[in-house]
C-alpha cells in the first residue's frame, strides 16, 4: 500500500496522479500531490515505477498500513528499489533507452 510521498524528493510532476489506476492521489496546485485515498491503493507499484525522483514508497503489504520512516528508507535504499529490481531507470524500463514514450508525460499527453 502507498505509504509515503517524500517532500524533499518530490518534484510535483504529478506523474503518480496520472498513472494511478485507482485514483489514490490528488494533485495540489503549486505543491506536491497528496495521498488522498490510501485505502484505494491496489499495491500495483505503478506510481513508484513512474516516479522520476524516487519520491514514493509503496509497502508490499496490500491490506494494511505500515508506519515507515523516510530517513530509514533512504538509508536502506528502499526509495525506488522496486523499479531498480525490475531494471527501471529514471521512470523507464531497462533496455528502453530509445523508447520515447516517456515524453508523453513531459508534453502533457496522458
Amino acid at each position: 500500500m502507498i505509504e509515503l510521498i517524500s517532500e524533499s524528493r518530490c518534484t510535483a510532476c504529478d506523474r503518480c496522479v496520472d498513472v494511478c489506476p485507482t485514483n489514490v492521489f490528488d494533485a495540489v496546485k503549486g505543491s506536491i500531490p497528496v495521498i488522498a485515498r490510501p485505502d484505494a491503493c491496489q499495491t500495483c507499484f505503478m506510481c513508484e515505477l513512474y516516479c522520476p525522483a524516487d519520491a514514493l514508497y509503496v509497502h508490499p503489504f496490500a491490506n494494511e498500513h505500515v508506519a515507515v520512516d523516510e530517513a530509514q528508507l533512504a538509508r536502506e535504499g528502499a526509495l525506488g528499489a522496486y523499479g531498480r529490481s525490475l531494471g527501471w531507470r529514471r521512470a523507464r524500463a531497462g533496455g528502453t533507452g530509445r523508447d520515447e514514450t516517456h515524453r508523453l508525460f513531459e508534453l502533457g499527453v496522458t
